[in-house]
């Protein structure tokens, strides 16, 4: 066997092991278990990804609206929407 030694947020540590103690399982059987994981899918077992510039400016502008910087807009109907967007 080997170690593995890694730096981990102490809150994120905390809330793992009790997850993984109710699982019946402790911290080295878990990393032991990702990492099969991680060998047996040949990548990270989840997905990871990065906002493209297109989801990011829709993020912000979402924020934007939540925020009040930018008016919401309302339509009554469906033709309303389309007549707006020019359709």
């Amino acid at each position: 066997m080997a170690t593995v030694t890694a730096r981990v947020d102490e809150n994120v540590k905390k809330e793992a092991e009790t997850l993984f103690k109710k699982m019946g399982l402790n911290m080295s059987t878990a990393m032991n278990l990702f990492l099969k994981k991680c060998i047996l899918e040949q990548g990270i077992p989840f997905e990871l990804k990065v906002p493209n510039k297109e989801t990011l400016k829709a993020m912000q502008e979402t924020d934007d609206i939540l925020s009040g910087k930018i008016e919401r807009k309302g339509y009554n109907s469906a033709e309303e929407l389309f007549e707006d967007l020019g359709v």
